[in-house]
């Protein structure tokens, strides 16, 4: 891309909690984040708002709420909560560790981790997160004004699986993208044709 994009969103995965620490299968469990999460969310927040953002955006869940805030008190703002934006419902998985799935279903264990949640029973489907968080971020996108930047604070997974859809890739490449660390950032930049692309992933 040459010259200044239009505008830009940065998505951001939310810190460490206790549960990534123990490979715990999170989904829409609201976990808060632990001592390490809450030193990721602080010492990424001035990165952030060196960005000048306008808006920050997040989760409802607290392990993203807590991140989102350190990031908006940075950058003198208020940020705003929307669900669109949570981690997939991953239905009988929640709760369960990595190893728990394994000794009960190898095969189940291997497909969560190659991103193949689909089938999970009383999970969201992909394209349904896709839809939601896709939908956040065309809003997002439409608030924003020539030269801004916006943020959105959310989940690893849902993070993958909505800037595919948002970006207008088919949904299977969500599965191919690395997943997020903790606090890592990807950046989404708007060309002169309006189009958005990928600029920077996983940061």
């Amino acid at each position: 891309m040459t010259g200044a994009p239009l505008r830009r969103i940065v998505l951001v995965r939310h810190g460490r909690t206790a549960w990534n620490a123990a490979l715990r299968i999170q989904g829409q469990t609201d976990v808060e984040l632990d001592e390490v999460g809450v030193e990721q969310a602080r010492a990424v927040a001035p990165q952030i708002a060196a960005l000048a953002p306008s808006y920050v955006w997040s989760s409802d869940l607290a392990r993203a709420r807590v991140t989102a805030d350190e990031i908006a008190k940075e950058a003198g703002l208020v940020p705003s909560y929307d669900e669109r934006l949570r981690e997939f419902r991953l239905g009988d998985y929640q709760g369960t560790t990595h190893a728990e799935l394994g000794a009960r279903d190898p095969e189940a264990l291997e497909r969560f981790r190659r991103g193949d949640w689909d089938g999970i029973p009383g999970a969201e489907t992909s394209a349904e997160v896709a839809d939601r968080y896709a939908a956040c971020l065309a809003d997002l996108a439409g608030a924003l004004a020539v030269g801004e930047t916006g943020v959105a604070v959310s989940h690893g997974a849902a993070t993958r699986t909505g800037l595919v859809r948002f970006l207008g890739w088919p949904l299977a490449v969500a599965r191919d993208l690395r997943g997020l660390g903790n606090c890592g950032r990807v950046m989404l930049e708007q060309r002169a044709t309006g189009d958005w692309a990928l600029a920077a992933y996983n940061l």
